[in-house]
């Protein structure tokens, strides 16, 4: 058994953690109760879980966060870049041998900015600018997007998502 691993006692801000002004273990970890709610979707409705189950878990996945974003931000700092964003996070898990994790997120980034992208559009026409020309203009893109859509929603009827 492993005994107190502890990845950001490597970071050297974290290093000098102490009761008086260090940082708090709850503002380290992830909030229980969000863990255990995770945690129940995935077991049976029956299936009860321990007090120590879920520290456990908490304690497991803050940890993978805390590794994972260490690697990204070292990715951004040797780039000169100050924040760490989703496709960071990606090529983390890709490096740190989490492909199986790296390209379901890849996917799910994608289409996440693709409904950003669609809700941006649709604030934008919804708070009406009264300048047609500027309509005309974006129409073409508009009517892109829609049949983008359209095909990767039969796309996914046909061959998954």
């Amino acid at each position: 058994m492993v005994d107190n691993i502890n990845i950001l006692g490597s970071i050297p801000k974290y290093n000098s953690i102490s009761e008086e002004g260090g940082i708090k273990e709850q503002d380290r970890l992830l909030p229980i109760a969000n863990v255990g709610r995770i945690m129940k979707q995935i077991l049976p409705q029956n299936a009860k879980i321990s007090k120590e189950a879920k520290e456990t878990m908490q304690e497991c996945v803050s940890e993978f966060i805390s590794f994972v974003t260490g690697e990204a931000s070292d990715k951004c700092h040797k780039e000169k870049r100050k924040t760490v964003n989703g496709d960071d996070t990606c090529w983390a898990l890709g490096s740190l041998g989490f492909d199986n994790y790296a390209e379901p997120l890849k996917r799910y980034l994608h289409r996440y900015r693709e409904s950003e992208g669609e809700k941006a559009n649709q604030n934008k026409a919804a708070t009406g600018n009264n300048n047609t020309g500027e309509r005309e203009k974006d129409e073409p893109q508009r009517k892109s997007t829609v049949l983008l859509t359209q095909c990767r929603n039969l796309q996914g009827r046909f061959y998954g998502p």
